[in-house]
């Protein structure tokens, strides 16, 4: 065995030829376990002049010991070991947490060990040959090893980091969401007060043309004050839905109406569409309007319905109010009141197309603007 093993050295010290380059970093720990100690103060020599620390043990238990202080990159293993063989040693390595890639190294022909080895966990394995080129082989195993532990672990950091990212953004993006809700339910009950506050001075007032506008401004501020409530009571504080919208909007304009003298009756029917707030509100004032001037001029003699309808058509949104009443006459030009004044205004903050069309009876207006890109 002593002759075999001296051999083996002077064939390996003579086919190693100059020393083949070491490791990405000099001075890289490996641990080799191999209960032949000539052939291990052999591997030492030759790795350590590759720019690799060894560390020795001649037994699995012993080098066990030696991994559990930490350090040690990767593992040359041998398979024929008296009392716990190279497998059991493997095993008892994989089971260790965060344990070192291990190259297996045999000194039998027989595929069936490498295989096992492979399927037990090890990075890779290599044949101890007397007349090959064990230890630059051995070497070649043990960097690669190395190398795809790091590509690994920095896969796996770079994935942490990313997780780490989304994580913090989302929590920005709730607390962005809540501070964004919260300063939207503050101005929607400012606007509540606003209303409130129309309301009694138009009540404290005797003179009906003072409480009409009154009354109009304060149908102006519900436009607004529906939209904030309907951001800071739903999960979407970036987008309002006009169904639910112009629902709640039109029960707040019947309210006013019965509290007045109009007996227009009103009714809502929507597609759900999403828009921004700001488009919201620029339709919910259009809305307000035609139906404060529907109230004061469809029915002078009594009441009836006015019907608002919107409708999603392709890219666009169409809204329709209109009513069965006497009609807008002729004489009068749709864009003299302050009412259809605002109405253009907001269509224009829309880019919308607006049409007045008189009815056989009652008067329709026509709103046609772009709706959101889905896509976008």
């Amino acid at each position: 065995m002593v002759d075999d093993r001296g051999d083996f050295a002077s064939a390996a010290d003579t086919a190693s030829g100059p020393a083949a380059p070491g490791p990405a970093d000099e001075g890289v720990r490996v641990l080799y376990i191999d209960d032949d100690p000539g052939l291990g103060r052999l591997v030492r020599r030759k790795l350590s002049r590759m720019g690799y620390v060894v560390e020795l043990a001649t037994s699995g238990p012993e080098g066990l010991s030696l991994l559990q202080l930490g350090g040690v990159e990767a593992v040359a293993l041998d398979h024929f070991m008296p009392g716990q063989d190279g497998l059991e040693t493997l095993a008892a390595i994989r089971a260790m947490p965060d344990p070192p890639p291990v190259v297996y190294v045999t000194g039998t022909q027989e595929s069936r060990v490498a295989i096992a080895a492979l399927k037990a966990g090890a990075a890779d394995y290599v044949i101890k040959e007397v007349q090959g080129d064990f230890i630059e082989l051995l070497r070649s195993a043990l960097d690669g090893a190395i190398q795809n532990v790091r590509i690994r672990k920095a896969h796996e950091a770079a994935e942490a980091e990313i997780r780490a990212a989304r994580d913090r953004f989302e929590a920005l993006a709730a607390e962005r969401a809540l501070m964004l809700r919260e300063m939207t339910h503050r101005v929607g009950n400012s606007l509540q007060i606003i209303m409130a506050m129309l309301h009694v001075q138009a009540n404290a007032t005797s003179n009906p043309e003072v409480q009409e506008a009154l009354q109009a401004a304060r149908g102006r501020v519900a436009a607004v004050a529906q939209v904030h409530r309907r951001l800071y009571t739903s999960d979407q504080v970036a987008s309002v839905a006009l169904d639910q919208y112009l629902v709640s909007l039109v029960d707040d304009l019947q309210i006013s109406a019965h509290s007045g003298t109009s007996g227009i009756t009103l009714s809502v029917e929507a597609d759900r569409i999403l828009v921004d707030p700001d488009r919201a509100v620029a339709l919910g004032v259009i809305v307000t309007e035609l139906v404060i001037n529907a109230s004061k001029y469809a029915y002078p003699q009594g009441s009836g319905p006015v019907r608002i309808a919107l409708r999603a058509d392709g890219t666009q949104g169409v809204l329709c109010v209109e009513d069965d009443g006497i009609g807008m006459p002729e004489t009068i030009e749709p864009a003299s009141g302050l009412g259809n004044r605002i109405v253009r205004a907001m269509a224009t903050k829309l880019e919308a197309q607006i049409q007045f069309v008189p009815g056989q009876p009652g008067t329709r207006i026509l709103l046609a603007f772009a709706l959101p890109d889905a896509s976008a």
